[in-house]
Order: structure tokens, then C-alpha cells, then sequence
């Protein structure tokens, strides 16, 4: 049987994993009960990826198929192994979507400046400078800058996670009564949290900390 490759985003520890849509990835590879090889990856190692024919990980290679981008890596698996659908059907999908969009702009919106330079601090010394000057161009100012007053950023972070909370008071994952992508994105996000944030990135008594856990139960093999 051939064997899954995912190459996987870490800083100068290959156990930091601090890339939340690589955590997708990971979870939906689990969902669907497939063994992976994960390869650690760095960001100036774009050569290593370049048979994808882009410089951004995750990307999944099965067999002679190279998928990228974590979306589309999730698309392929219901293509390629049906039982256990992480998109589900049209209607299941496009709310999958919604929660990544809101995952990605709301979600990262405060979580960047919290996390940014304590990724930076654990990152290969080869990648350092490219992550600060890529990084530093998108957001305008230095990464120091960007992280003041990471306390007031973390409690909006965590504000930011209300319609989860209200969604697990009355459903055991974000999905219903089973997971799907929908709770994978989501559970992406807070592993990036998890990893990379200076501070807890939940209050211990946060329902999220509960549904967080259930996931972990599910998928033993991504407690981190």
C-alpha cells in the first residue's frame, strides 16, 4: 500500500506545529482513519515542495496525486475515500466554507498579533528573516510593534470564539453529533493558539476546553 506524505509546517523543533490549516490536514486525514508519513518543513525549504508546483504547505501526496492547500486536500479525501465525509453534500459544504472563512478572518484577525513573535522566536534560525520581512510587509509595521498589548488581543481572541460556545451548548461539536471539517478548521485554529500562544489561549472553564478535549479523545493521535 502506498503511503500518505503530508508535508507539514514547523519551526526549529519539528514538533512545533504551529500551522493551522497543516492541522486540518491532520484531522482530516485522522477523520478518515489514514496512516501519513509527515514530513517537516520549513519555510525556505521551498525546493523540497516545489514538485507542487507552489511554495505552500500542506501538501498531500498519494500515490502519483499531489494535493494542495488544505481545503482542497479535504475535497480530495471524500473524493478518493468516500466513507466518513468531512464536506458532506452541498448544503453541508457550504456552511464547512462559511466557518472557514470566519475561521480566517475574524479567528486570525486576533490571534496574529498574540502568537506572531513567539513564532518568530521558534523558527529555524534560516527562516528567520524571511518570516520577519514577508511577515512585516504584510502588516506594516515591525513584529515587536505588532504584539503590544498582547492581553487585550488574546481577550478579543477568545470573544471572537462565541458562536462556537453557543453552538457546543446545544451540540457536542460544531458539526452536530459527529465532527466534520467544519470542527476541524475550528480546531486548526486553536492548535496554532495552543502551540504558539505565550499565554493559555482558553480559560480553563471555557466549554471550548470540553469540546476541545472530545476531539482529542477522537483523534489521540494529535494530542499535542
Amino acid at each position: 500500500m502506498t503511503t500518505v506524505k503530508l508535508y507539514d509546517l514547523v519551526g526549529e523543533s519539528s514538533g512545533f506545529r504551529f500551522s493551522p490549516y497543516c492541522w486540518r490536514a491532520r484531522l482530516a486525514l485522522a477523520h478518515k482513519g489514514i496512516e501519513v508519513e509527515s514530513i517537516p518543513w520549513r519555510f525556505t525549504e521551498k525546493e523540497a515542495i516545489a514538485f507542487s508546483g507552489q511554495e505552500k504547505v500542506p501538501v498531500l501526496v498519494d500515490g502519483e496525486r499531489t494535493v494542495t492547500d488544505s481545503w482542497a486536500i479535504a475535497a480530495y479525501l471524500d473524493e478518493r475515500y468516500p466513507a466518513d465525509s468531512l464536506l458532506g453534500n452541498g448544503e453541508t459544504k457550504a456552511l464547512c466554507y462559511f466557518i472557514k472563512s470566519w475561521d480566517e478572518t475574524a479567528l486570525m484577525r486576533y490571534l496574529g498579533p498574540v502568537i506572531i513573535l513567539n513564532v518568530y522566536n521558534h523558527l529555524h534560525p534560516k527562516d528567520k528573516t524571511y518570516f520577519r520581512n514577508s511577515r512585516e510587509a504584510q502588516i506594516g509595521q515591525s513584529l515587536e510593534d505588532f504584539s503590544v498589548d498582547i492581553e487585550s488581543k488574546l481577550d478579543l481572541f477568545r470573544k471572537a470564539l462565541s458562536p462556537v460556545r453557543r453552538t457546543l451548548r446545544h451540540q457536542p461539536f460544531v458539526a452536530g453529533t459527529t465532527p466534520n471539517f467544519a470542527d476541524h478548521i475550528v480546531m486548526g485554529r486553536l492548535q496554532m493558539a495552543q502551540v504558539a500562544s505565550p499565554l493559555p489561549p482558553l480559560e480553563p472553564d471555557d466549554p471550548i476546553v470540553a469540546w476541545r478535549q472530545r476531539m482529542v479523545d477522537r483523534y489521540p493521535a494529535l494530542a499535542h
